[in-house]
């Protein structure tokens, strides 16, 4: 395999991470509304929990974005 398809197949991969991250997004904000709803009490208690979970799913996507750019760019 020559060293130029082995970085775009590589990118390619490590883009992945991005819409993984969308995908866990939408699951943490999802399961954060359905406990609200069945226990409004706790949803405060819980909304640390759900900006952790924001952040830590955002974040794997700019890692995924940061890879794939240093694998297309980089030396």
């Amino acid at each position: 395999m020559e060293p130029e398809a082995a970085k775009l197949i590589g990118a390619g991969i490590a883009a992945v991470a991005m819409a993984g991250a969308g995908v866990g997004i939408g699951n943490i904000f999802g399961s954060y509304l359905q406990g609200a709803l069945r226990n409004p009490a706790a949803a405060d208690s819980q909304r640390t929990n759900l900006f952790i979970g924001f952040a830590l799913a955002e974040a794997t996507g700019l890692f995924g974005l940061l890879i794939s750019f240093i694998l297309l760019f980089g030396v």
